[in-house]
């Protein structure tokens, strides 16, 4: 497999701590200046800021594995997904914004045996959300992720461009159960809008099942800095093919189209808390699920057999 670029997210820090004058208190309760200060007048406190940020570095990697569609294997190719993202989260009075962006690549290894499907497919995306809250109970987020969504190195352009978005919302029954509920709306997609959510529940003080789409899991807390689980990973995302995939192939519908890419993963690992705000976290499991499916052109190459993966990442918020 060819190697793909490495990115990587630079993070600016700036804190303004407030300063106010000092001061003492009468025998009446009321505030008075310390003499040492009373010859000048007091100073304008000045307003707190404070930078917050999430950010989220991750490789994957997928054995060789097989799809097929009727007679036609495509046999023995393996995948690197590549993820980066940085959202700054600012506070504001109505919630809290969520600024920023993201980049994911999947890297398969056909060797130029797998047409019509792409050696390459990325996404290069800004997010754009809030975080609310309704009431003490109900929490809301929207979160859409306009970017472009394309096939092959050179593909990136506005013909590829797309504007996915999520909504969902938490209802706390207590501070152990939470409901989650959702859904994600593609208008590339098949069907465009599909379900999500959840419940997180804390079974005890060291287990969470922490069941919600699309990283369903079960999570032992083995010590404040060491987090196991076992669960799942679904991936759906939409990406345009270029103007010329299926005219040199003889399928000139396949021309522009829209690939809708699934995969679902089983496995199992571990998050490490390295520090306040870094995290690293490794998982390894099996590839049990893949689908490529041109469904606006009924063209689908199905999943024929899976393949191990293995998961490392570094993330953390701040």
């Amino acid at each position: 497999m060819k190697n793909f670029p490495s990115r990587l997210v630079c993070v600016l820090v700036c804190l303004l701590a407030a300063f106010f004058p000092p001061c003492s208190f009468g025998g009446d309760g009321k505030a008075v200046l310390n003499p040492e200060t009373s010859a000048a007048p007091a100073p304008e406190p000045t307003p707190e800021f404070r930078f917050s940020a999430e950010y989220n570095i991750e490789e994957t990697y997928i054995g060789g594995s097989d799809v097929a569609r009727g007679r036609h294997d495509v046999n023995d190719f393996d995948e690197s997904d590549t993820v980066v993202s940085f959202v700054v989260t600012p506070r504001v009075s109505f919630g809290i914004l969520r600024l920023g962006a993201g980049y994911e690549r999947y890297s398969l290894g056909f060797d130029g045996a797998g047409w019509p499907l792409p050696n390459t497919m990325q996404a290069v995306n800004l997010v754009i959300g809030l975080d609310t809250q309704f009431s003490d109970s109900i929490l809301f987020r929207i979160e859409a992720q306009p970017g472009l969504y394309g096939a092959g190195m050179d593909e990136l352009d506005w013909d590829a461009a797309n504007v996915p978005f999520v909504l969902g919302g938490t209802y706390i029954l207590s501070p152990d159960l939470q409901l989650i509920l959702g859904i994600g709306v593609d208008v590339n997609r098949k069907y465009p809008v599909a379900p999500g959510g959840g419940i997180r529940w804390r079974i005890s003080s060291q287990w969470v099942l922490n069941a919600v789409i699309p990283t369903p899991r079960l999570e032992f807390e083995a010590t404040p800095q060491l987090t196991l689980h076992a669960g799942g990973v679904i991936k759906n995302q939409t990406f345009r093919m270029s103007d010329d995939l299926g005219t040199w192939g003889g399928q000139p519908e396949l021309d522009h189209a829209v690939l809708t890419y699934s995969e679902v993963r089983v496995g199992a690992g571990f998050d490490w808390k390295i520090g306040p705000a870094i995290t690293l976290s490794a998982e390894g499991g099996y590839l049990v699920w893949r689908e490529f499916d041109f469904h606006r052109t009924d063209i689908r190459y199905h999943y024929e057999s899976g393949a191990p993966y293995g998961t490392i990442a570094l993330h953390g918020a701040f």
